[in-house]
């Protein structure tokens, strides 16, 4: 810490400090699309104490109010231009997919957090007036929203996608009692575990407040990107144009998802050997890097250093590490 240059102390937390004052802002002044808009009014409608009291609240903090208006117009410009472009239409989905109540401007704002606090975490903890694995650190900063995300999207939709069958036969069984398609949605927004029982709630207010059926479950199924969730989605809006018997059309969806689900656990149990060899092939030549640096800086700092002829081999073996495991995920990875 005392070879640290104050300068550049001073620069990293006043950059951290600035972005963090940012994304308050932006959380502050969080805006949601029409239709979540009009949702939450519902909700809070529903929940008059709540409202009540946030009423009291903000009649403690006459000045929030003020601060909010002026935050929201310096920031809505930029959230707005970053949701029209086609890259933030894709990270919408992909935080909807997440369940993460995030702008698409927060989202941003938390990869530049993210840079700035791996950057300075590496300079001044880990790797201490090393500029070079400070910026591999900041690097995988700058990845690691992404990963995260995606960590949530892949845990949700294997919750949603273990719930269907049960879902599927207490909407079979609503049916059957004489409930119409939406009443058994609402059955199931009550009943069902989450992720389920939030994305149905989801689709029932959707249609409480004028979105046709057909729509809300597209709606659906852009946040849960799941093949069996399409099927049933499909025989749903069959059944409301041709007519059937909606009740037998999903206890066999129903019956087919579930021997799927059996064959996908055989799938992975008989795969797992090959994923944690492709993580530990990946990993183990950065940790192995990493270890040796700090053990011996002079040995493995010749590598970091030298521009022509370390800078190309370490692109060109994480180019590897990454091609390998590629390959060896898209092997284990069995369509069923």
């Amino acid at each position: 810490m005392s070879n640290v240059p104050i300068e550049l102390v001073i620069i990293a937390v006043a950059a951290l400090a600035a972005v963090i004052i940012i994304l308050g802002g932006i959380y502050l002044t969080r805006r949601e699309n029409l239709v979540e808009a009009r949702i939450n009014q519902l909700d809070e409608m529903e929940k008059q104490q709540f409202e009540e009291f946030i009423v009291e609240e903000e009649s403690k903090k006459p000045s929030e109010s003020a601060v909010k208006d002026t935050l929201e117009k310096l920031t809505n410009p930029f959230n707005e231009r970053l949701e029209k472009m086609k890259m933030g239409q894709k990270v919408r989905r992909r935080l909807a997919r997440a369940n993460l109540k995030l702008t698409v401007a927060e989202y941003a704002v938390a990869h530049v957090i993210s840079v700035a606090g791996f950057f300075t975490l590496g300079y001044i903890v880990l790797f201490p007036n090393d500029i070079v694995m400070s910026t591999v650190a900041a690097l995988f900063g700058f990845f690691f929203p992404r990963i995260y995300v995606g960590r949530l999207i892949g845990q949700r939709l294997r919750s949603f996608e273990a719930q269907l069958p049960d879902t599927l036969s207490l909407w079979v069984n609503a049916l059957r009692s004489g409930y119409s398609v939406l009443q058994a949605m609402e059955a199931i927004a009550k009943d069902a575990p989450e992720p389920t029982m939030t994305e149905f709630q989801r689709v029932v207010r959707e249609v409480q407040i004028g979105i046709d059926m057909p729509d809300a479950l597209d709606h659906l199924l852009e946040r849960v990107e799941s093949e069996d969730l399409d099927l049933v989605v499909t025989a749903v809006n069959i059944q409301r144009e041709v007519g059937g018997n909606l009740a037998e059309i999903l206890e066999t969806i129903s019956s087919t998802i579930r021997e799927r689900i059996k064959l996908k656990g055989e799938i992975r149990v008989l795969t797992s050997q090959g994923r944690i060899t492709g993580a530990l092939i990946s990993g183990l030549p950065i940790v192995l890097a990493l270890f040796l640096n700090g053990v011996s800086p002079a040995y493995m700092g010749q590598m970091f250093e030298s521009r022509e002829c370390g800078w190309p081999m370490i692109g060109v073996g994480l180019a590897l590490i990454g091609i390998g495991s590629a390959i060896i995920q898209k092997i284990v990875d069995i369509d069923i």
